[in-house]
C-alpha cells in the first residue's frame, strides 16, 4: 500500500461542512486540528500524518509480536521515536506482520483518527478509512466530525468545555500533556476571527509536494511562501512574481487529482 492519494488541501466546503455539522463555528474547528496536527494532514511526500501505537498493535495481535518486534508490538504506550515518515517506517514493520492490525493502530490525518476507530468514522474498514485519508484533508475532516458525533464529543467543542473534550478525544492522560489548555489556547486565538488563508495553504502544501519550502503550513503569505512561489514559476518558465492565485494553485494541483 503506497500512501499516496490525490492528497487534496483543505477547502471552504469543508470546512464549513464540519462546523455546520457539527454546530460550531470556524475557531472551535481549528483549534482542534491546530493541535492535533499543527494545522496539516499531509507529510511532505503527500502520505497523511500518521502515529504509530505500538501498545494497540500488541493488543489487536494478541502480544504475538511483543518478543520479536518490541519496537512496534509492546503493551507499553509510547516508544514513538521522530515523527514525520519516520512514523510510515514503523507502520510498514507491523504491516508486514498483519496489515489490518497495523492500520488500525495508527492515528490518521489532520484530526489523528485511529484506524481502529473507523466505524466511528464511518467506514466499514480500516483500509476504507486509510484510503479516503489519502485522498483530501476535507475527508480528514468529515472522518473526525463523524468520530466525535458518535462519541457524543460534539457537544464539548460546543461548549468549549475543553477538559471533557480533551478526555475523550485525547484520552484520560491528557492532562499530561496540557491537551485542553492547548485547545483553549488555540481557540482563542482562532476567536479573534484571523484564520489560516485557505488558498495559500494549499499553495504551502502543494509547493512542499513539488518540493518548494514556503518555511511552514500557516496559510499566511509570508516571505517564505513568496520565495517557495517564486522559484516554483521560474521552474515552469512563468514569470516570477510571488503571487497566489487561480492559476497559480491549478499549476501546483497535484496532477492525479
Amino acid at each position: 500500500m503506497s500512501f499516496q492519494g490525490q492528497s487534496l488541501a483543505l477547502t471552504s466546503d469543508g470546512l464549513a461542512a464540519a462546523a455546520s455539522t457539527l454546530n460550531v463555528q470556524v475557531p472551535e474547528i481549528w483549534a482542534v486540528l491546530s493541535v492535533e496536527t499543527k494545522g496539516t494532514g499531509f507529510l511532505p511526500d503527500r502520505r497523511p500524518q500518521i502515529l504509530f501505537e505500538r501498545h494497540y498493535f500488541s493488543r489487536l495481535t494478541n502480544h504475538q509480536y511483543d518478543a520479536t518486534h518490541p519496537g512496534i508490538s509492546n503493551p507499553i504506550q509510547g516508544g514513538y521515536g521522530a515523527i514525520g515518515a519516520n512514523q510510515y517506517l514503523r507502520l510498514q514493520e507491523a504491516y508486514g506482520l498483519n496489515q489490518d492490525a497495523a492500520l488500525q493502530s495508527a492515528s490518521w490525518g489532520m484530526g489523528q483518527i485511529m484506524g481502529a476507530n473507523h466505524k466511528a468514522a464511518g467506514f466499514d474498514d480500516a483500509a476504507s478509512m486509510v484510503t479516503a485519508m489519502t485522498n483530501s484533508e476535507d475527508a480528514h475532516l468529515a472522518a473526525m466530525v463523524s468520530f466525535l458525533i458518535a462519541n457524543r464529543l460534539d457537544r464539548f467543542l460546543a461548549a468549549h468545555d475543553w477538559a471533557s473534550f480533551a478526555r475523550g478525544y485525547n484520552g484520560p492522560n491528557y492532562a499530561i500533556n496540557h491537551y485542553d489548555d492547548k485547545l483553549n489556547t488555540c481557540y482563542q486565538k482562532f476567536q479573534t476571527g484571523t484564520f489560516p488563508d485557505l488558498n495559500v495553504r494549499a499553495a504551502q502544501i502543494y509547493l512542499q509536494f513539488k518540493g518548494f519550502n514556503p518555511n511552514g503550513i500557516d496559510g499566511v503569505a509570508g516571505p517564505g511562501t513568496a520565495s517557495a512561489v517564486k522559484a516554483f514559476q521560474t521552474s515552469i518558465g512563468v514569470t516570477p512574481t510571488g503571487i497566489i492565485d487561480d492559476a497559480l494553485l491549478a499549476a501546483l494541483k497535484p496532477a492525479d487529482a
